[in-house]
């Protein structure tokens, strides 16, 4: 019989390192996900006992006008949110990665809104939303301002997009700076002799060429504006009238709060795989268009 190899000491270290990344990840990631489908089928209020009630929360989730609200609601604000961080985030890693003094001092002041905690952000944008805007407005008699957008039920949705813009821009233009600085600069200069101008150098070089960074972006700022909370949770918490809650605001108040602990488990198993639908169908949208290059 053939004597195994022993094991290198390469091959265990490494897996010494990986092992407790893999222990944490099982026990706060995929414990909790199990856990999480397992109450989706009873009618758990987060304390006490529970009967198994199969797949009747999932089919009262479709008849609840509350969950339909809030899924509408999330699919504007990460549709709306996804393009905004985006074209941003683009314009500045084009101007960042230019020729211009103070360059390193620039990128390191657009990254502090990604340093900040979500709730902090949120709790400082509250304040300027509700004392400082109105104030300035009514001095200067713009009336439409003089009351905190937060308060109205139509547009308190925008400044929830802003302050989640404003926060996410930084991540995705450091993405889309480190895919520009990987294209050699032969091409540019080659579009410069042949009299191509600035638009058409990115349309047709530029833009084609940043598709995989493209990708990646969207996929992440699409994933993190659909699951949106801190922001709600320190501006608005939801209102007013619930025209601000999105689905993990409203997974986690009635969930936590409002005795549907199984109820808004299936609600999050659900929301689960509408995120990794998204997801796929963005990369495999993406990745067509790479292989049409």
């Amino acid at each position: 019989m053939k004597k195994s190899k022993p094991m290198s000491s390469r091959t265990r270290t490494y897996i010494l390192m990986i092992l407790p990344a893999l222990i944490l990840f099982f026990l706060f990631n995929t414990v909790p996900l199990i856990t999480g489908a397992f109450y989706s089928l009873t009618n758990y209020r987060g304390y006490g006992s529970y009967d198994f009630v199969g797949l009747r929360n999932f089919a009262d989730l479709f008849q609840d006008s509350r969950v339909g609200k809030s899924y509408l609601f999330t699919f504007k604000y990460a549709l709306c949110g996804t393009v905004l961080i985006n074209v941003i985030s683009l314009l500045l890693a084009l101007g960042l990665n230019s020729r211009i003094k103070f360059k390193n001092t620039l990128r390191g002041m657009y990254f502090l809104p990604n340093i900040l905690g979500g709730l902090i952000v949120g709790y400082i944008f509250s304040f300027i939303f509700t004392y400082i805007i109105p104030t300035v407005a009514k001095s200067i008699g713009l009336d439409f301002l003089s009351n905190s957008i937060l308060a109205s039920e139509k547009w308190a949705w925008v400044g929830v997009l802003i302050v989640g813009v404003w926060q996410s821009v930084a991540m995705n233009t450091i993405i889309y700076i480190s895919g520009l600085q990987t294209i050699p600069t032969d091409i540019y200069e080659a579009s410069a002799i042949d009299g191509a101008g600035k638009w058409c150098t990115f349309r047709k070089l530029t833009l084609p060429l940043l598709i995989p960074f493209i990708s990646t972006n969207l996929i992440l700022s699409t994933k993190n504006m659909l699951m949106v909370f801190d922001q709600i949770m320190s501006l608005t918490k939801g209102g007013p009238a619930q025209s601000t809650e999105s689905i993990s605001y409203l997974i986690y108040r009635n969930g936590m709060d409002g005795g549907q602990f199984g109820f808004q488990s299936a609600n999050a198993v659900v929301f689960f795989v509408v995120i990794v639908t998204i997801s796929v169908i963005q990369l495999a949208i993406t990745n067509k268009k790479e292989e049409q290059l």
